[in-house]
């Protein structure tokens, strides 16, 4: 048995202060316990600052962009979470800020069943965003996380939805 295996949440986390994130804004949620429990363990090198509304967290992390020139990062729970987001979202993308959104998804197994308040993010913030991804493979995160840093800043910058399943977590 391999005893030093990371779980999902951790290589998310590390890969988030690879690209230079200190601060995530947030609601914390089931659907993303490992990214918090990793952000725990890391937290004298990230902040996590709960904002108590999904629609704060996104505005803030917009604001936080637009002032740092680098992505902001907001993490909410899947249905009502991203709706909430959404509309901070929705403004960074006006206002060419750059901002990541990390969305805890339903487990795949439970995936196109509309459950556990499942939403299809592509077609959700496919007209407010540069790119809508979803990380299927745990061995996908380090590239997912700096497609979407890459994206978010290249050209004119704006928003990145990161849709993420539970069990790859």
């Amino acid at each position: 048995m391999n005893t030093t295996a990371r779980t999902g949440g951790q290589i998310f986390v590390d890969q988030l202060l690879i690209q230079g994130a200190k601060t995530i804004f947030c609601v914390p949620g089931e659907s993303f316990l490992s990214i918090l429990d990793a952000v725990y363990s890391k937290k004298n090198l990230i902040k996590l600052i709960n904002a108590r509304h999904e629609a704060a967290a996104s505005h803030m992390a917009e604001a936080y962009g637009k002032l740092q020139r680098k992505p902001g990062v907001v993490m909410v729970s899947r249905g009502p979470g991203a709706c909430h987001a959404s509309v901070g979202v929705h403004v960074a993308y006006q206002d060419s800020s750059p901002l990541i959104l990390i969305v805890g998804q339903v487990p795949q197994l439970f995936s196109d069943k509309e459950s556990f308040q499942e939403i299809d993010y592509k077609i959700m913030f496919k007209n407010i965003t540069k790119a809508v991804l979803q990380i299927d493979d745990i061995r996908r995160i380090p590239e997912y996380i700096s497609r979407a840093f890459t994206l978010s800043l290249s050209g004119r910058p704006g928003p990145v939805v990161i849709s993420v399943p539970e069990n790859i977590l």
